[in-house]
């Protein structure tokens, strides 16, 4: 392909030919001497290796975590004896943010490797497929294309941003929530270790017997059971689509189910998933273990919102039939689609004689933010009025399911991971479960 060079290069000799005829030179001249000029460029090709000569190949993560940026590298080798300049754009799906044009040069018989960064904007499962790439020689009137195929499979996951926060510090992660992570009731639970007295402990746990041995006061410290039974049911319904500030409300709460995921591994209990929409899309048995986050990231992290309704009956009767052992059930759905939906009740009941339940929602911002507004027009007032009849109903109903034993909680999207968590570990606190 003719470069801007070469077309930059015609133009002017154009113009001084264009002018020359103003002193008698012929059109045929003219002619003549372009062709040769467009004859001479073609010895450029000779000057720039051949398209055997040359290899690229890209490498990029085989996972990657939605929205956060990863280092990507072109690589290129030049056998040849005749340097190249080459600009290469890399055949990304069109979820991933736009790359820029990769450019840079090889000297005769040598590599380079260029990096660059790649986000991923949507989960899923993707194959990147080609390079496309165009070089020329360091004089640069022809460029030659290529087009190289270098498959590759790349993974997107949910921001598990939350999860490794939890897992760095605990009790950092929960601590804007005003929950911190406790011991068990005194006496009870799994005894852990004998440990020096301080400041705050409950004297009535203090171990007599290795106080005298050691002649410095020791007491005993217990932490809750484990082996607790964790169950985690993500709706996957129409409403989990709607828009959030950064993502919609299945990203939040894909990022929230895999953060309790981690803590309730971390402490030894059992972890199951289930998600759903109109019928069960995925279920993942109870297991535990750390290693177990793996086998619940790698079956959810292609789950997409359905443009159905969410079927609460069906799932929570074939939840009945897998879940035999008594569990805490974390349901991440939409509060207000939920509490509509009559038939489900009949099943929670039932659930609620065997399982602990808990329902956890996000807040709708613009349902609040309208419920605040000034009433500067009749029209405002009548927006605001719906607004606050929407909030009463919502807690009206919340409170008459909450009276069945089925507690329900809304959280903001920043803190729905850490309302999650904050609730397991309440749980653990309290022994309840």
């Amino acid at each position: 392909m003719p470069s801007k060079r070469l077309l930059l290069l015609f133009l002017i000799f154009s113009v001084v030919l264009i002018l020359l005829t103003r002193f008698n030179l012929s059109w045929p001249t003219f002619f003549i001497l372009n062709g040769l000029l467009f004859l001479l460029s073609l010895g450029d090709l000779f000057l720039s290796p051949s398209k055997k000569q040359v290899q690229f190949k890209r490498t990029i993560p085989v996972e990657m975590e939605r929205g956060i940026s990863y280092h990507a590298a072109i690589h290129s080798n030049n056998n040849s004896t005749k340097r190249m300049l080459y600009h290469v754009v890399d055949g990304t799906p069109q979820s991933f943010d736009k790359l820029p044009i990769i450019s840079g040069n090889v000297g005769e018989q040598a590599s380079t490797v260029v990096h660059y960064d790649v986000t991923a904007k949507i989960r899923g499962k993707y194959e990147v497929n080609h390079l496309y790439v165009r070089y020329k020689s360091y004089i640069g009137l022809w460029e030659k294309q290529m087009k190289i195929e270098d498959r590759q499979e790349v993974k997107v996951i949910p921001d598990l941003t939350s999860m490794k926060g939890y897992l760095e510090s605990a009790q950092q992660f929960l601590l804007h929530d005003g929950l911190k992570v406790r011991k068990h009731k005194t006496g009870s639970g799994e005894f852990t270790k004998i440990r020096s007295f301080v400041v705050g402990d409950d004297p009535r746990k203090i171990n007599w017997r290795q106080t005298a041995k050691l002649q410095e006061v020791m007491t005993n410290e217990f932490e809750p059971e484990h082996g607790k039974y964790i169950t985690i049911l993500l709706d996957c319904g129409r409403m989990m689509g709607a828009e959030l500030s950064n993502s919609n409300r299945l990203e939040k709460t894909l990022e929230a189910a895999l953060t309790v995921a981690a803590a309730a591994l971390q402490k030894g209990d059992y972890v199951s998933v289930l998600a759903f929409s109109k019928e069960v899309k995925v279920y993942v048995p109870p297991a535990k273990g750390m290693a177990h986050i793996q086998t619940i990231l790698q079956a959810i992290y292609q789950v997409e919102v359905d443009a159905s309704e969410s079927n609460y009956a069906a799932v929570l009767a074939y939840l009945q039939t897998v879940q035999k052992k008594r569990s805490f059930l974390i349901l991440f759905s939409d509060i207000y689609t939920f509490l509509h939906e009559e038939s489900a009740l009949v099943y929670l009941k039932r659930l609620r004689k065997r399982h602990l339940f808990l329902m956890l929602g996000i807040e709708d911002e613009s349902l609040q933010k309208e419920s605040r507004n000034e009433s500067i027009s009749i029209k405002k007032a009548m927006m605001k009025s719906i607004a606050q009849q929407q909030i009463l109903m919502k807690r009206t109903e919340k409170i008459r399911w909450e009276k069945q034993g089925l507690h329900m909680v809304e959280a903001k999207e920043e803190s729905l991971a850490g309302t999650a968590v904050s609730y397991y570990i309440t749980m653990l606190n309290q022994g309840v479960l």
